[in-house]
């Protein structure tokens, strides 16, 4: 693997078992003349080990948290540490690196490339990381058979099933070895069966000591999760431990 140096930046902070630490966080858009505030000042943990699932209306403003913790987008203002990295003001090649290197993501829609096999879509997180050849298909293949998929590293998507494909997709989280995953809407597009056989995936996943943050429409499916937090009108109404912003 190529060594990334990390700039003092994004030195680690001592860490305390927090894998998330949110301050304050607001985000504000210009549209036109009028500044709509997509977050109005969210305060959060969450531990390293947790399953957190994140509800709220449209609108709502989960979204937005959800692409601030996997820092695919900065705050206005306030203070993001992701574990023990304080990434509130990062420029965006600092914020690609920490990404490449902490954030593994599974999207509602799989986002897989339509012709290329299973195993060189898991290790192409791996080529940007740096990982040679060799070490990125070896990686890629134990990422598949860990989610069940040893056998189907040569089929492409359209020889997959909808389940199979979000398996795909998950393992190319998982072969960075992060150390948070982020799951947007992760079973929204597939029927029941198959999105609670992903969910006990992502169950499994979390016994292993991953820390998964999911964001879902699905009271059910948050169900599967250690802790709902409930967001609205860019404010957090109930972090799941019987507090709200503005609690003591």
């Amino acid at each position: 693997m190529v060594a990334q140096t990390i700039p003092a930046t994004m030195q680690a902070r001592s860490h305390n078992g927090r894998m998330i630490e949110l301050t304050n966080i607001t985000k504000a858009y210009a549209m036109g003349t009028q500044t709509v505030h997509a977050l109005r000042g969210v305060n959060g943990t969450i531990d390293r080990g947790e399953f957190i699932a994140i509800m709220g209306p449209s609108g709502s403003g989960k979204s937005t948290l959800m692409n601030i913790i996997g820092c695919l987008d900065t705050p206005t203002a306030g203070t993001y540490i992701l574990d023990g990295v304080d990434v509130s003001d990062m420029t965006d090649d600092e914020q690609a690196r920490i990404r490449n290197r902490m954030v593994g993501f599974v999207f509602q829609q799989f986002n897989l490339l339509p012709r290329t096999t299973a195993l060189k879509q898991v290790a192409l997180p791996l080529m940007y990381a740096g990982f040679g050849r060799s070490e990125r298909l070896e990686r890629a293949k134990a990422a598949l058979e860990q989610v069940g998929l040893g056998d189907r590293i040569d089929h492409k998507p359209d020889e997959l099933s909808g389940g199979q494909q979000q398996r795909v997709a998950i393992a190319r989280a998982l072969a960075t070895e992060p150390s948070i995953i982020l799951a947007d809407e992760p079973t929204g597009a597939l029927d029941t069966q198959t999105g609670e056989d992903i969910m006990a995936l992502f169950q499994e996943l979390n016994d292993q000591g991953i820390t998964i943050v999911m964001v879902t429409h699905d009271p059910e499916v948050a169900q599967c999760a250690q802790r709902t937090i409930q967001i609205r009108d860019g404010l957090i109404v109930d972090d799941g431990r019987g507090q709200a912003e503005g609690d003591a």
